[in-house]
């Protein structure tokens, strides 16, 4: 292993506690490394505009840093057990090639904001993916719901049979959600738009370290100010990430559950295509639902990470190595939840309804709650209406005075079957579209 950073002499570590300590370490640094390498270029250029740095080591740092920023996107460098971590990899290249210059980039820093501000710039660029990934399912189940607005549907609830409703109203129940999930990433972002960068060890450096040129010059909105309370933000920040993860994760689980049970003989409403259905290696004659059941794990992924997290957490002032655990559940979790949103609006557009089957799914009873409503409406208390319904239910004589069209077609109270207010719903998506 190349020298760590932190060892004076000769090594004294164990090579089995060493093996411990770094653990996957390295493996995850993969993720941060380029953002690493960013946050040290502003570093580098801070050092330079308060003359802790020649200007002419700065130069040389920046156009090393940038090669090896290059070097690493094209496989060139690799990041491996030869390294402690990133940070090391960055120190040992430079120095490899600068020699004495590249031993001067850790001025006025420690790998504790080192990795703070690398985690936090890739949270970030992650929960970007993942909002571009929501915006697209809340476009595809909002399209759906304009081409099937009025197609007649079995409304459940605890899973039996409720009132007649539409594809409609199904369908845009996630565009909504969507939608929230997407505004929620935004105000998710916006509130970990932080720089840590410049806090050091937790306790600043006796540097005027320039920290709000290179928050600035990173992207980020503010600065986190106290650097023992940016130490105390690795981790939390992350675990509000996740839950804002998990709410979009969430809304996929109750899709892949209805487009599970749907897709049954049982009900058949719905039939995916066979690109995103896989079989059974003994029986030829299943077709699995294989992807969504996938999918609706994958809320229990995200929920487990930040699980993961809260329990690590438990932990006075300073830094404390415990943190280092704390990247493997934020990229699991990250990565999961975009893989899995990328793919709703594929599995969106490979379901068919069959119309048909849905219809004839709705019995006249379900018309009961429309006919106690037009009741009360003419004067009689709602309980006593719902009384004589239910009467009618038990002998059999239950009016059938309109049809399951006009049954939708009579709810409009706003946002039900007959007032979907979709409209407004792409209003708000496309403004978030527009957005960061």
């Amino acid at each position: 292993m190349t020298r760590l950073l932190w060892q004076k002499t000769s090594p004294a570590l164990d090579e089995a506690v060493q093996r411990y300590l770094a653990a996957d370490d390295v493996a995850l640094d993969r993720h941060l490394f380029p953002h690493d390498i960013e946050a040290t270029i502003a570093h580098v250029r801070g050092l330079v505009s308060i003359e802790a740095l020649p200007a002419d080591d700065g130069d040389a740092l920046i156009d090393a840093l940038n090669d090896l920023a290059g070097r690493f996107e094209r496989g060139e460098f690799i990041l491996d057990d030869r390294f402690e971590d990133g940070h090391t990899a960055i120190e040992a290249f430079l120095t490899d090639r600068l020699g004495e210059i590249g031993r001067k980039v850790h001025l006025g820093r420690s790998r504790n904001d080192q990795v703070l501000v690398a985690q936090r710039l890739y949270v970030k660029t992650a929960l970007a993916g993942i909002r571009a990934h929501t915006i697209a399912a809340a476009r595809q189940t909002l399209d759906l719901a304009e081409a099937d607005r009025d197609t007649l549907m079995p409304g459940y609830t605890h899973l039996q049979r409720a009132v007649p409703s539409t594809i409609g109203l199904w369908m845009a129940s996630f565009a909504e959600a969507f939608i929230d999930d997407a505004a929620l990433l935004d105000m998710t972002t916006r509130w970990l738009d932080a720089s840590p960068l410049g806090t050091a060890a937790g306790y600043g450096v006796n540097l005027p370290l320039p920290r709000e040129q290179t928050a600035a010059a990173l992207g980020f909105e503010r600065l986190l100010i106290n650097p023992m309370y940016a130490q105390a933000t690795r981790g939390t920040f992350e675990v509000q990430a996740l839950s804002a993860c998990w709410q979009v994760m969430q809304e996929v689980r109750r899709l892949a559950w209805d487009l599970s049970m749907f897709s049954t003989t049982e009900f058949g409403f719905v039939r995916m295509a066979d690109a995103v259905s896989t079989g059974s290696s003994i029986m030829p004659n299943k077709r699995n639902p294989d992807l969504v059941e996938l999918m609706r794990a994958g809320a229990a992924v995200v929920a487990g990470c930040m699980t993961e997290l809260q329990q690590l957490l438990a932990l006075p002032s300073g830094y404390h190595r415990d943190l280092q655990l704390t990247k493997a559940p934020i990229v699991r979790a990250l990565t999961h939840t975009a893989r899995t949103v990328e793919l709703v609006p594929l599995l969106l557009d490979s379901i068919e309804f069959d119309r048909e089957v849905m219809k004839r799914a709705i019995d006249p009873t379900m018309l009961a709650t429309d006919r106690a409503v037009d009741l009360a409406v003419t004067g009689l208390p709602f309980r006593d209406a719902y009384r004589q319904v239910a009467e009618e239910l038990a002998s059999g004589t239950l009016p059938s005075a309109n049809t399951l069209e006009q049954s939708v077609a009579s709810r409009t109270s706003p946002g039900a079957c007959a007032d979907l207010r979709l409209d407004g719903m792409r209003a708000r998506l496309d403004a978030l579209a527009d957005g960061p």
